[in-house]
């Protein structure tokens, strides 16, 4: 995905938990926090990277809350990621441009992890192995905090378990050679997917299997999931035995998605990170029609990554609003800015359903970029805001 450089602060951790909504699984949840960082005072570690480069200036640091102070210095937007073991996403930040910086506040516990930067945000990236070290002092955790985890984790569930039956719809249509009913299904069987991306992400192994675009593929990797029979509807417009066995293979995987959702490891930072990882998805993907780049329904999408990136603003937003009222102000009324812009191409009203992409004009797809942007940069502080 890109390249980076980045600087982290370590501030004291009042829940001491594993990271990034798109951590959900790297890390186990710690009641507990670590002592603020002395590395290099309050800078904490300071990573710079290059196209080609990816220094880090400290390789161990403190358990618990971190601060990282993410700058690109190369020629490519960039992204960053903290990989756990088994290349379980602990948080990322993804579109950090040439020549811009980015604040990522997450929580780490104890343990080993790779920093990767990505120049042009593709690839393994170029990794660093650090440390953090130390048990963290237990510290009790606003209990609003708690009951907004466990929310959300009743919201991540139903949408998994609400996603299967409209999958086997899809996948039905598609295994009896339906192709109009299969098109017909294919949208929506992706909402429940779409609107908790970061937790699915963050086990590291599922989205590869049923969210990845053909020029995602690595070398020898067997191309699976959604978009291979999206391609097979829209573009070959023909049903192959092949293809019937791919639905069979997307139901297993989701299967798997649906019951590792329940055990997935979810904080507040985590979920403030995942839901400016949600704007990130709708800025690279969905607004320059490369998501769906055949069916042309990335309005769908890009409305299901709003509603749950929403979702996790609401939950913490009574935190939020004691700490930073201005954030929480001006996330009101772009997250109303951005639906009302959306809701403006739907068919119907009433409907989940939204106009072709294909017929959205450049006029409109930069008005749709801005909203989304517009959005993005104040999301992107809302996990500070619930740690203060």
């Amino acid at each position: 995905m890109q390249r980076l450089e980045l600087s982290c602060e370590f501030v004291r951790n009042p829940s001491g938990t594993a990271v990034a909504l798109a951590a959900a699984a790297a890390l186990t949840a710690v009641a507990g926090c670590a002592e603020k960082s002395d590395a290099k005072g309050s800078d904490g570690i300071q990573v710079t990277a290059t196209d080609t480069t990816c220094e880090v200036s400290q390789k161990e640091f403190p358990a618990g809350h971190v601060k990282l102070a993410v700058q690109n210095k190369g020629a490519k937007v960039t992204e960053v990621y903290i990989y756990a073991p088994g290349d379980r996403i602990v948080t990322e930040r993804e579109n950090i441009g040439p020549g811009t910086s980015a604040d990522i506040t997450a929580e780490v516990k104890p343990g080993s992890y790779e920093i990767a930067c990505k120049p042009g945000m593709k690839g393994d990236g170029i990794r660093q192995k650090v440390t953090a070290t130390g048990k963290g002092a237990p510290q009790k955790r606003d209990p609003r905090l708690d009951t907004a985890v466990a929310e959300y984790r009743k919201y991540a569930q139903a949408q998994a378990d609400e996603t299967l039956p409209k999958v086997k719809v899809f996948t039905e249509a598609v295994k009896k050679g339906d192709i109009e009913g299969a098109k017909k299904a294919y949208a929506p069987s992706r909402v429940g997917w779409e609107r908790t991306e970061p937790v699915a992400e963050s086990f590291g192994d599922i989205d590869p299997k049923v969210d990845l675009r053909e020029d995602g593929l690595e070398k020898g990797q067997e191309w699976t999931g959604w978009h291979r029979l999206e391609k097979a509807l829209w573009q070959d417009e023909k049903i192959g035995e092949q293809e019937k066995e791919l639905a069979d293979t997307l139901v297993k995987d989701l299967e798997d998605w649906q019951k590792r959702v329940g055990k997935a490891d979810i904080t507040p930072t985590g979920m403030a990170n995942g839901a400016k990882e949600l704007l990130d998805e709708v800025a690279t993907g969905k607004v320059t029609g490369e998501e769906e780049r055949y069916s042309h329904t990335d309005l769908v999408d890009f409305k299901a990554n709003v509603e749950g990136a929403q979702k996790s603003y609401e939950l913490l937003k009574a935190v939020a609003g004691e700490t930073d009222p201005a954030l929480v102000k001006e996330l009101d009324r772009q997250f109303k800015a951005l639906n009302e812009l959306l809701d403006g191409y739907r068919e119907d009203k009433n409907s989940y359903e939204f106009q072709a992409y294909d017929k959205v004009g450049k006029a409109e797809r930069k008005e749709l970029s801005d909203g989304v942007n517009a959005l993005a940069e104040p999301l992107s502080k809302l996990a500070a805001a619930v740690v203060k």
